[in-house]
């Protein structure tokens, strides 16, 4: 794989054909996506969908684990729908999480990623101390795959996740991380996070968006250098720590959106890259 080679993050299916194809016109060669659907789990399905992928020449590096029932319609919400943390969801969460990871590995993606919610600070707190047992037997079966487990950042400060993934104490436990979301959680200037969670970026979001203006609320996700991430200085300080992985877009929009978005962010990054010496 080329160095920080150009990558989107989009849903795989029927029809994604002409989508890659055009993807990969602009520069585009990997792909963060989702558990596809019951007919593209196993074969045929599954053995055509990689045979599309690999024929638009893109490589899978990264499937998110989603779950039904998250709301991320503002803090509160999140706090309570989101990820492993709510009770009474956390185990048939788990269960999706390895199922995912089994498709993953089918898919030849190396990492799977997850918000896993709300992570406690207060290190005595009971949820912390179950989402500790929860993440160690989610990576143990992660590492019988050959894969790392990925959390995707944004929802509690770089300091308290740096704590957790110490305290989980797993060599397969990385972050993909997301400057954007750091912002839009209101969680911290993104590039100081970087620098704090440097050792464990096994993925990175390529995302935009704005601080949140009120308390509780959520800020607004932007389209690539439109928002107050500041992708050059983002790009430039994944470079100074030493990561060469994929440069991830991630638009959250309608899909005609989406995709003059990221065709837009191709030529972005692309011009970038060129400034900073990276080809």
């Amino acid at each position: 794989m080329a160095r920080l080679p150009l990558g989107v993050m989009i849903g795989l299916g029927e029809g994604v054909e002409t989508k890659l194809r055009a993807l990969r016109e602009v520069g585009f060669t990997t792909l963060q996506t989702y558990l596809a659907g019951p007919e593209f789990r196993t074969d045929p399905g599954l053995c055509s969908l990689k045979q599309t992928i690999a024929e638009a020449g893109f490589q899978v590096t990264s499937v998110a684990a989603a779950y039904p029932g998250e709301d991320y319609s503002d803090t509160a919400a999140v706090r309570r729908t989101v990820g492993l943390v709510p009770d009474e969801a956390r185990e048939a969460r788990v269960e999706a999480t390895k199922r995912t990871a089994d498709w993953a590995r089918a898919m030849g993606a190396p990492n799977v990623s997850s918000h896993i919610g709300y992570i406690p600070e207060d290190r005595s707190h009971p949820v912390y101390r179950v989402l500790i047992a929860v993440l160690q037997e989610i990576c143990d079966h992660l590492a019988g795959n050959g894969q790392s487990f990925n959390l995707e950042t944004g929802q509690e400060t770089a300091e308290a996740l740096r704590t957790f993934i110490g305290d989980v104490n797993r060599a397969n436990l990385g972050v993909n991380f997301d400057p954007a979301n750091m912002i839009l959680y209101g969680t911290g200037d993104p590039i100081e996070a970087l620098t704090v969670l440097a050792p464990w970026v096994r993925g990175a979001h390529c995302k935009d968006g704005n601080w949140p203006t009120a308390a509780g609320q959520l800020g607004a996700e932007q389209r690539l250098d439109e928002g107050q991430v500041g992708i050059e200085r983002f790009v430039a300080k994944l470079i100074e720590i030493g990561y060469a992985g994929p440069l991830t877009v991630e638009r959250e929009v309608g899909e005609e959106q989406q995709m003059t978005d990221f065709l837009a962010a191709a030529d972005l990054l692309k011009g970038i890259k060129a400034k900073l010496g990276v080809m």
